[in-house]
């Protein structure tokens, strides 16, 4: 790879403000870099470590505290690189450990923090493990490691059970021995190129536990864990004994997700991250059927975030919004842990086209919608989310206003569900696009040579180039809105917020001196002009003690 100079380190004070602030992630800006589409340092259209690198003093300027880099592990990329052959590896494509190191160092010196992906429910096929465990054949010591089964049916023609996969069809894939015969079924949650490991072995768990210290050990902040409701099976992998499961997912706790014996695990993870200094963190990608089952994984022995998937499905609606707002203080408070706040990540249709449509159209929508009212609603649930209490994530770009790409021609489609022909839509290409860094080039900024995914016409309007200094655009209210939260006292960790009366379609609620509106309607409403404005999505007009507020309009106001 080229090498570009390092990036400039912060000021000193900068980095001790960072370093010393004791229990940073109860109220952590965390920003989501998917590197393979955030830039591309070599010109082969594929964003890399490097790329990254060179942008980190782009995000100490947006003003976000730590950076989660989805994974860049060596690789078949059969699901974008959460099909894991080499966990103490880079994949060529995104660089080297020496690439690696320096991106952490780098980031410390600039006073953000760097959490990693971490993937411990499945590997790839490519896996050492999977390769030897296939070649030694039944009853062979390696596929305990997994979940091998023998079929049912007369000739073992049949799946063990039911389960489907996650990407649609079977969660099972037949293999051929080696002696040409078919044999034995392995378990896959999700694509058959991704083997779930059976975490009954204590060799899994004891491999694990050395992936995470190789990575302490290289100074990464803390980790991300990808389907941390996976890993633990229930015995016997009972039958569902339903069809369709995907629609039972976030409603039930099923046999394959969200089992008590995860725990266990987490207990025994966290341990380890104890004896690291720094105060290392895990956040734990988790659906679970209620946010109250999610507080489980956030107990003070266990992870230290979790991700809030019921508030990134609320709809734009005042009252479903106090609704999971509620339910989320309430569920994290007992166990002591910050909520966590997102509205967009990569897996998911950008939240500014999801609320450019009707609501009830799900998290994976091919509909363009109203750009105008989804973009003006984004900004308005970015200023509701910043000033909720605990810990916000933001996905890259979405300070940009990004839209998802809804028109990628079929051919150049990558998702792995979209050719599984079931499970999910299989449109999470459209929020993987690569983001624009400036207003012309072959790739807008992104790099030297296009990019893995068509950018569509129009796209460097939105860059940080054309963006940066503009009075009104999405990234100056972003990075308004991060250094009002920095400053102010109020805002950040906690774990409660005091509602106001609002009329209907508004929610209002006070953090001491400080007040949040966020009108969800479609129509301007009057409130009282609770003190200062620190910050509005759009434009008001207070006049006589009384404030304006614009349809799909937050306003922040302080009354210190």
């Amino acid at each position: 790879m080229s090498q570009q100079p390092s990036a400039a380190p912060a000021p000193t004070s900068a980095v001790a403000t960072v370093s010393e602030r004791h229990d940073w992630w109860r109220d952590a800006v965390i920003y989501q870099v998917y590197p393979r589409s955030f830039a591309d340092s070599n010109g082969d259209g594929m964003g890399d470590l490097e790329g990254v690198r060179t942008r980190l003093p782009y995000l100490r300027d947006l003003g976000v505290d730590a950076v989660w880099l989805s994974p860049f592990y060596a690789s078949p990329q059969a699901d974008a690189g959460y099909d894991v052959a080499d966990y103490r590896a880079v994949d060529p494509m995104f660089g080297t450990l020496l690439d690696a190191d320096a991106l952490i160092r780098d980031a410390h010196a600039l006073g953000l923090r760097i959490i990693v992906d971490l993937v411990p429910n499945h590997s790839s096929d490519q896996y050492e493990w999977f390769k030897r465990a296939l070649a030694e054949g039944p009853g062979s010591p390696s596929r305990d490691r997994y979940h091998f089964r023998p079929g049912k049916g007369k000739n073992g023609e049949l799946p063990p059970n039911d389960w489907e996969s996650i990407f649609g069809g079977p969660a099972w894939t037949r293999v051929t021995e080696p002696d040409g015969t078919p044999g034995e079924w392995y378990l896959h949650l999700f694509a058959p190129e991704q083997p779930d490991f059976n975490w009954e072995h204590p060799a899994v768990g004891d491999e694990f536990r050395s992936i995470l210290r190789f990575w302490l050990d290289m100074g990464v902040d803390g980790f991300r864990i990808d389907v941390a409701h996976g890993m633990v099976k229930a015995e016997g992998l009972p039958d569902l004994g339903s069809h369709e499961q995907l629609k039972l997912l976030g409603n039930d706790v099923m046999p394959f997700f969200d089992q008590d014996g995860v725990h266990a695990i987490y207990r025994q993870w966290r341990r380890i991250l104890d004896e690291y200094s720094g105060e290392r963190i895990f956040v734990a990608e988790a659906w679970t059927p209620t946010v109250e089952r999610t507080a489980n994984y956030v107990r003070p022995d266990e992870l230290h975030q979790a991700f809030n998937f019921q508030y990134l499905g609320t709809h734009w609606d005042a009252e479903e919004l106090r609704t999971v707002i509620d339910r989320t203080l309430d569920a994290m408070r007992p166990v002591g842990a910050p909520a966590t706040w997102v509205l967009s990540n990569h897996d998911v249709t950008r939240h500014a086209t999801r609320f450019a449509n009707p609501a009830g159209l799900g998290t994976q929508i091919r509909l363009a919608g109203d750009r105008a009212l989804g973009l003006r609603r984004a900004r308005a649930a970015t200023l509701l989310m910043l000033a909720l209490p605990g810990s916000a994530y933001v996905y890259q770009g979405e300070e940009l206003g990004l839209p998802d790409v809804v028109d990628l021609p079929d051919e150049v489609r990558q998702d792995p569900a979209y050719f599984r022909g079931a499970g999910q839509d299989g449109f999470r290409d459209g929020c993987r696009v690569p983001i624009p860094w400036t207003r012309e080039g072959s790739s807008y900024g992104f790099g030297d040579g296009g990019s893995w995914l068509p950018q569509p016409a129009g796209w460097g309007e939105l860059s940080v180039e054309a963006q940066t200094g503009e009075p009104g655009s999405t990234l100056e209210l972003y990075r308004e809105a991060l250094a009002v939260r920095r400053s102010t006292a109020d805002l950040g960790a906690g774990d409660a917020v005091a509602w106001l009366r609002a009329p209907e379609g508004v929610v209002a609620f006070r953090r001491g001196d400080f007040v949040c509106v966020a009108n969800t309607t479609g129509e301007s409403v009057a409130l009282p002009a609770y003190g200062r404005v620190l910050l509005a999505s759009g434009e008001i007009t207070e006049t006589a003690g009384e404030a304006k507020v614009p349809a799909d309009t937050t306003v922040w106001w302080t009354r210190a």
